[in-house]
């Protein structure tokens, strides 16, 4: 039996690989390093970072290593800490480290098995996913990165390019994603089913709720082959 979409695209980090503990224990060892007499949860650290990178994502396009570079700039300035251009590269390097979750690499075999497509949607360059890829080792179809586009989600030149690129209708096409507010609204603006990967049982996000809301990614194998997962 075929599946009932043709096509799951994914939000990278976050929804594949582990963004949230990646970058609070980057900027949390960062605290350390500079001996932060206020330390907070690296969790705080990452949501002022992330807070500060939408707003950057927002204006005229740069490189993903440009945007990692000045997002941490300004959490550095809030934060009292010095800043310094090897502290960017290593925010860098500790990205490319990021691993994928647990249930990344076996959900997507089983969904592909099943004769899903799978692309990758990701706001970053591609010399920094090339190694999440590494990392993941499942068969993508596509990787479309902002990168390549020269546009960043929630932006909706983004959407238009990557959906282009895959060739279908976007009523073909899920999109599974962490990142609520990078992707729901132009994913749906689209026409694209989609769905929430809320992996820590958040609150829903305000906006036009997700077609989906799942715990992990088992349950797009289930959808893809119809076949239950133990749990």
């Amino acid at each position: 039996m075929a599946p009932p979409f043709a096509v799951a695209t994914f939000d990278n980090y976050g929804t594949l690989t582990d963004w949230e503990g990646g970058a609070a224990q980057f900027l949390y060892e960062t605290a350390l390093r500079h001996g932060d007499t206020d330390l907070v949860p690296g969790r705080e650290l990452r949501d002022l970072w992330e807070g500060i990178q939408f707003e950057i994502l927002g204006g005229a396009y740069r490189s993903y290593k440009q945007v990692l570079a000045e997002s941490l700039r300004q959490v550095c300035t809030v934060r009292g800490w010095p800043y310094d251009e090897e502290q960017a590269a290593a925010f860098v390097r500790s990205m490319r480290s990021w691993q994928p979750f647990p249930d990344t690499r076996p959900a997507l075999l089983r969904a592909h098995r099943a004769g899903m497509r799978l692309v990758i949607l990701s706001n970053t360059d591609r010399d920094i996913i090339e190694h999440s890829l590494r990392h993941m080792r499942v068969p993508f179809d596509d990787v479309i990165t902002a990168e390549d586009c020269g546009a960043y989600k929630p932006g909706l030149d983004f959407f238009r390019q990557a959906l282009d690129r895959i060739g279908v209708a976007p009523q073909e096409i899920i999109h599974v994603a962490f990142g609520f507010k990078y992707d729901n609204a132009p994913a749906k603006h689209f026409g694209m089913t989609t769905a929430w990967v809320n992996r820590h049982a958040e609150p829903t996000p305000d906006g036009e709720p997700a077609d989906h809301e799942w715990r992990d990614l088992w349950s797009l194998a289930e959808l893809a082959d119809g076949q239950p997962v133990p749990r």
